[in-house]
């Protein structure tokens, strides 16, 4: 599966309506972020069960702020509609490798428990 852009419009039924989704944040005048798309775009040849969404930061301003991007490029994963990761930096193949198999790992349950407590904090 290749990435697909992503908007305000579709952002939040796309993290809701599928069970993993790794987003990219981004801008062209970025030079990490034009270092870390092949990586990125490699990944979502190899994992056909993730959904690979990348959001301009320049064409989608709101949408960045709302989700509080303050470095670019920043890569979010959620899984199940919950945020779980959140690192600004481009991140060579196998640490990226290693996020997607870090979330694929989780126990939702586990997690959601945590959250409900207070003790779970995005990471």
């Amino acid at each position: 599966m290749a990435t697909v852009n992503l908007t305000a419009a579709d952002f939040e039924s796309t993290v809701r309506g599928n069970d993993i989704v790794l987003v990219d944040f981004w801008a062209a005048w970025c030079g990490p972020c034009r270092s870390f798309a092949p990586v990125f775009e490699a990944a979502s040849q190899e994992h056909g069960d993730v959904v690979f969404g990348k959001v301009d930061t320049e064409a989608e301003q709101a949408l960045a702020a709302a989700a509080q991007i303050t470095s670019i490029p920043t890569l979010m994963a959620f899984r199940e509609g919950v945020l779980v990761f959140a690192q600004p930096g481009a991140l060579p193949a196998p640490a990226l490798e290693q996020v997607i198999t870090a979330v694929r790992g989780l126990d939702m349950d586990e997690v959601r428990a945590q959250m409900a407590s207070g003790a779970g904090e995005s990471q």
